[in-house]
């Protein structure tokens, strides 16, 4: 992979991360505040951790997601803001699977309804795509994976699945994405009526997180 064309130049960043203290630098590959936030809520368990994210670095541009996987977009992601700005980088890749449909919305899950489509967007074409479905019909599971990487490449990989099945409507008004209308196994509300701090600990991206978690825990060490 050829170096990006950017190389952070932004003085008062840099001059922070110079003047912090011993720390292990972790930027989150994403500008979801959703994503961010999920993630940051994780990392609170890693001690002597600075986490920063894409917002932090308003002039890099990530690149396109030409993976034909949800692992191979992860790697690309990690990879190439890795490289871009130096630093240590977590980066996902995830969405909603529904085998009845042919596994969609998959890999296109953010822009199922179109490339500028909202997510009330992509949850109509969904109902619209099962609306002839019943029961073990409306099987479905979310999948992550996430990838550790540093400017010298992949260190780490790991995948999550929660499964669940589709509701005939949405219910709820928190998460985002599918959460209104996706109900894990064993649960009765939806991720969008559950508390955000049970969502986390159940979610698919937990689930990959957990694995990845001795990883970053290693690398604070080493640092």
């Amino acid at each position: 992979m050829s170096a990006p064309d950017w190389i952070p130049d932004e003085v008062s960043l840099m001059n922070y991360l110079r003047a912090a203290p011993r720390t292990l630098t972790l930027v989150i590959a994403s500008h979801n505040i959703h994503k961010i936030r999920e993630f940051r809520a994780m990392l609170k368990a890693v001690p002597a951790i600075d986490v920063l994210s894409l917002v932090d670095f308003p002039q890099y541009i990530p690149p396109e997601e030409t993976g034909l996987t949800f692992e191979e977009n992860a790697a690309l992601k990690a990879t190439h803001a890795a490289m871009a700005l130096n630093q240590w980088v977590i980066a996902d890749d995830s969405g909603l699977v529904v085998p009845a449909i042919g596994g969609a919305p998959g890999l296109h899950s953010a822009r199922f309804a179109g490339l500028n489509a909202t997510d009330s967007d992509n949850r109509k074409k969904l109902l619209d795509a099962m609306h002839h479905l019943l029961d073990d019909d409306r099987a479905a599971y979310y999948e992550c994976w996430i990838v550790l990487a540093s400017p010298q490449g992949v260190k780490k990989v790991t995948r999550g699945t929660c499964e669940g099945k589709i509701l005939l409507q949405e219910k709820g008004g928190g998460g985002f994405g599918y959460d209104p209308l996706f109900v894990k196994h064993e649960y009765s509300k939806s991720f969008a009526e559950l508390e955000e701090s049970v969502k986390n600990r159940i979610s698919h991206r937990r689930k990959a997180f957990d694995k990845i978690l001795p990883s970053i825990e290693s690398l604070v060490e080493i640092n």
